[in-house]
This record gives structure tokens, C-alpha cells and sequence, in this order.
């Protein structure tokens, strides 16, 4: 058995169609149906359900797929950290969400450079999404991202519990509560802008679910493309919007920030690397995060997330 044909079987599985499936591999149907049929005689299970439509993967198939699709990500995720390791040049990829520009991660990578000149770091925006898959295929090597999510591959630190805020135009009649600080329950009624209009889960999915946890339904809720565009909205008198602390130093004018008081309404900051990567520069990149930390007088305490 080859590690192509397990390629093949699971994305045949996946595309629920041969045909989609040769097309997805770039190779003609009949030897991709060969190469099935073989290995089902290889195993000596049938891995599909015959003359189904779309195709239907059968008990012991599915089985098989759900083992094949971990070797098939650990085979890659060892191919990667071996290429990684080997490289001559020393190069860090770090992916980052870009919210986190607003925050410490600037101060974080700068003081990793000035600490480790002899490693050259690149910096490569990617949504908290597609930070797993980045990691997994080695086109990054540490993550930095704001969504709670998880996968068997990746091991995520969690660093801080951003609070969120509430950006309002400076005349809005919410402006009453920036001394008091307001409850996510008293402003259902408000037009909220979430961001970004980007592939769930993203930061819309996180403001989504801590109304959800608290047993709230915003009626108008909207959807903005990016940050800025949500905050000039906002800035125009059109409506609110949630953000993370941090973002608050964009400096859009006419704008004014309520504290929010749920305890709920955080936003996750966390590092993501690859499972079973040791690599000596993860340990050099949390000593950063810490001093920045510490220099900020904020309190961190790194666990598993």
C-alpha cells in the first residue's frame, strides 16, 4: 500500500464522486476506479457501498477514512517539520491575525529580532481558520489567532483574555455608560456590526456565541467586511460594533468605547504550533511574549487552550 492511494481513497470518500475525485487528483477515471478496487483487495474489505449515488463509504470504509486521513496528516505534518529542520536558512514564519497588529504581537516580534538576529522572521497574515491547515502543510510555523479552535495536530497556548469593548459614535446615547460600562443584555435593540464577512469561524462566529452562551439574541445584528469598515460605519452614526480592546487604538475619529461588563465578553489570544514541534524558537517566542508582558504590567499565564 502507497501512501497515493490512501490519497486517493480519501479524497474519493471526501468528494463523494469518482469523477470529482479524478478531476480534484488530475487523473482519468478508469485507473483512479482501478486503484480503488485494488486496494479493497489489498485490505480485503469493500470500502464502498456498490451503485450508490452519490458514492457512500461503507462501516469498515469509514473506519479505514478516519485512520487514513491521520496518517496522511501526520506523514505530512513529519515531511514539513523535516524540511523545516534541514532548511540552511534560519526563517520563522509566523502567521497573524490581523486585529493582533493593535495589540502586543508589533512589540512582541520586534524584541524576537533584537533577542535573535541570526533568525529571520516573516510575518504572513492568516485567519485563525487557516492557521491548522498553514501549520499542518508548514507554510507557518507558530500562529497567533483569536478563535477557540481545535484539532488533534495542534497544540494551542493560551496566552491572554483580550476584553471586548463597545465602539460607539461619540454622540450615541450609549456615550452615558463609558464611566459605568455597559451589559451586552442592553443593547439588543442597537444595529451591531460584526466582522470580518470572511469563511466561518471567524470573529463574527466568537461575538455570535458569547450572546448565545449568555442566553441573548441580538435583532440587528450586520455584517461588515473588514474591522475598519465596521468602525466606519460606526463612526458615521450608523450603528455599533464589538471589538477587542486593543482596537481601540486605531483612532478613528468621533468614535467613544464602553467597557463591557459580562465576564463572557473576552476574546481569546492564543499561540498555535504543531504538536509535536520542540523547536528551540517556540521556547525563545513565549520568553518575548512574557517580557512584553510583564513590561505592560499584564498578567499572563500560559495553559493549554
Amino acid at each position: 500500500m502507497e501512501l497515493r492511494h490512501l490519497r486517493y481513497f480519501v479524497t474519493v470518500v471526501e468528494e463523494q464522486s469518482i469523477t470529482k475525485a479524478a478531476e480534484k487528483l488530475c487523473i482519468a477515471q478508469p485507473p483512479l476506479s482501478r486503484q480503488i478496487q485494488k486496494l479493497e483487495e489489498e485490505l480485503g474489505i469493500t470500502l464502498f457501498e456498490r451503485g450508490s449515488r452519490p458514492v457512500k463509504t461503507t462501516e469498515a470504509g469509514m473506519f479505514f477514512y478516519e485512520h487514513a486521513v491521520q496518517i496522511l496528516t501526520h506523514t505530512a505534518q513529519a515531511t514539513s517539520m523535516a524540511q523545516r529542520i534541514n532548511a540552511v536558512d534560519k526563517t520563522i514564519r509566523i502567521g497573524y491575525v490581523s486585529s493582533l497588529l493593535y495589540a502586543l504581537l508589533p512589540q512582541i516580534i520586534y524584541l524576537f529580532r533584537q533577542r535573535h538576529p541570526d533568525v529571520h522572521v516573516e510575518l504572513i497574515e492568516c485567519g485563525s481558520r487557516d492557521q491548522i491547515e498553514a501549520l499542518k502543510t508548514g507554510k507557518i510555523d507558530l500562529g497567533f489567532g483569536r478563535l477557540r479552535l481545535s484539532d488533534p495536530s495542534i497544540k494551542r497556548l493560551l496566552i491572554r483574555k483580550e476584553r471586548l469593548m463597545l465602539a460607539i459614535h461619540e454622540n450615541h446615547h450609549l456615550a452615558d455608560h463609558i464611566d459605568s460600562g455597559i451589559y451586552l443584555s442592553q443593547i439588543l435593540d442597537e444595529v451591531i456590526f460584526s466582522y470580518p464577512t470572511t469563511p466561518k469561524p471567524n470573529f463574527s462566529t466568537l461575538i455570535q456565541s458569547i450572546f448565545t452562551e449568555l442566553g441573548l439574541v441580538p435583532k440587528k445584528l450586520r455584517e461588515a467586511r473588514e474591522i475598519h469598515m465596521a468602525l466606519g460605519l460606526v463612526s458615521s452614526g450608523e450603528g455599533i460594533c464589538i471589538i477587542p480592546e486593543s482596537a481601540s487604538d486605531i483612532g478613528m475619529k468621533n468614535l467613544a468605547y464602553v467597557p463591557i461588563l459580562d465576564l463572557e465578553a473576552y476574546s481569546p489570544i492564543s499561540l498555535s504550533v504543531r504538536n509535536m514541534d520542540k523547536s528551540s524558537y517556540i521556547p525563545k517566542i513565549l520568553a518575548c511574549l512574557q517580557e512584553v508582558f510583564r513590561e505592560k504590567n499584564i498578567d499572563m499565564k500560559i495553559e493549554d487552550a
